[in-house]
C-alpha cells in the first residue's frame, strides 16, 4: 500500500520497524529488496549494528531529521511500520527514563540471561507489576529500570511527557481475519528464501545475546540451524509467536491512537484504493 502512494506522490519512507534497522537481518525481518529501495527513498533501514541497542526516543530522534530531509526535498514523509513506541515516541513523546550505567546494565544482563521468560516474569510481578504481561525485551528493561535506578518504568510512563514536534494522521491496515493466512504465507515465503542459511551465516558472527536476535523467529530458527528443533516444528513456532505479536500490535493500534486521527483500512476491500485517496487528500491538505 505504501508503494501504491509513492507510484502517485513523491514519497520518502520512514520505517518505524525495531528490527529492520539492524543490518545484515535481513530475510527474517521481511526487509523491503534492493530494487523496492532503489524505487522509493527508504530512512530506517540498516542504521545500527547487531549488537548496538536502539532506544524509541533514539529512532524518534533520527526519524525527526529524516521528515525534515524528505520535506527539504518536497517528498511526503509517509512513515511505515508497526512498533508503537516508536510511533508514540515521534508523535507524542516519551516520558523522561532515569539513565541506566551501561556497565552495569551489561553485568545484570548476564544474570537475567540465565532466567527463562517465565521466571523472568516474576521477578517483573515483583518489580513493576503492570509490566508482567509483556514480552521479553519489556521484561528485561523493567527489570534494569527497577533494579539499577530505583524507580518503576511503568510511574515513567505515567509522568507527562515532552511535547513532541510532529504530529500524524494514521493508516491502520488490518486484513481482518484474513491476517492469519497472510502471516502463515509470509513466513513460508522467508523460510523459502533463505532465512535458515541468513541465521546460519549470522551465528559465526553476532553474539547470541545481541539485540538483533530478539526479532520475532530468529531465536527459534537458531534452534533449527543447530538441530534442536525440526523444520515443521520450527514453523508452527513462528506461526504462534507471530501470531501473538500481531495481536499485540492491533491491541495497541486499537486503544493508543487519538480516533479523530485513524483511518482504517481493510486490504481485501476492493475499494481500498479509494479510501487511501481520500486519506491521502485529507493529509495533504492538512497544514500538519
Amino acid at each position: 500500500m505504501a508503494f501504491w502512494i509513492a507510484s502517485r506522490l513523491p514519497v520518502t519512507i520512514i520505517v518505524a520497524d525495531s528490527r529492520q534497522i539492524y543490518r545484515s537481518f535481513d530475510v527474517g525481518t521481511a526487509k523491503p529488496t534492493a530494487e523496492e529501495q532503489r524505487l522509493v527513498p527508504h530512512r530506517g533501514l540498516d542504521v545500527a549494528d547487531p549488537c548496538q541497542r536502539w532506544s524509541a526516543g533514539a529512532w524518534s530522534q533520527a526519524a525527526g531529521e529524516w521528515i525534515e530531509q524528505a520535506s527539504r526535498a518536497r517528498r511526503l514523509p509517509l512513515v511505515v511500520g508497526g512498533t508503537g513506541l516508536y510511533l508514540r515516541a515521534l508523535f507524542d513523546g516519551l516520558s523522561d527514563h532515569p539513565p541506566l550505567a551501561a556497565d552495569r546494565r551489561e553485568r545484570l544482563r548476564v544474570v537475567l540471561s540465565h532466567l527463562d521468560t517465565i521466571e523472568l516474569r516474576r521477578w517483573v510481578a515483583r518489580l513493576d507489576p503492570p509490566r508482567a504481561h509483556l514480552g521479553r525485551a519489556q521484561l528485561l528493561r523493567a527489570v534494569e529500570t527497577a533494579l539499577l535506578s530505583g524507580r518503576r518504568l511503568s510511574d515513567c510512563h505515567r509522568a507527562p511527557a515532552p511535547i513532541a514536534r510532529w504530529t500524524a494522521r494514521y493508516l491502520v491496515v488490518d486484513p481482518g481475519a484474513g491476517l492469519a493466512s497472510r502471516i502463515e504465507s509470509r513466513t513460508d515465503e522467508m523460510l523459502a528464501n533463505g532465512w535458515c542459511a541468513e541465521v546460519e551465516r549470522l551465528m559465526s558472527t553476532v553474539p547470541a545475546d545481541a539485540p538483533a536476535w530478539t526479532a520475532t523467529g530468529y531465536e527459534t530458527m537458531r534452534a533449527l540451524v543447530r538441530g534442536m528443533m525440526t523444520h515443521r516444528a520450527a514453523r508452527e513456532a513462528i506461526l504462534t509467536r507471530t501470531r501473538q505479536y500481531a495481536k499485540r500490535q492491533r491491541t495497541w493500534f486499537r486503544h493508543q491512537l487519538p480516533a479523530d486521527r485513524v483511518t482504517r483500512i481493510d486490504p481485501r476491500d476492493g475499494g481500498w484504493e479509494g479510501a487511501v485517496t481520500q486519506w491521502l487528500g485529507r493529509l495533504t491538505r492538512s497544514p500538519e
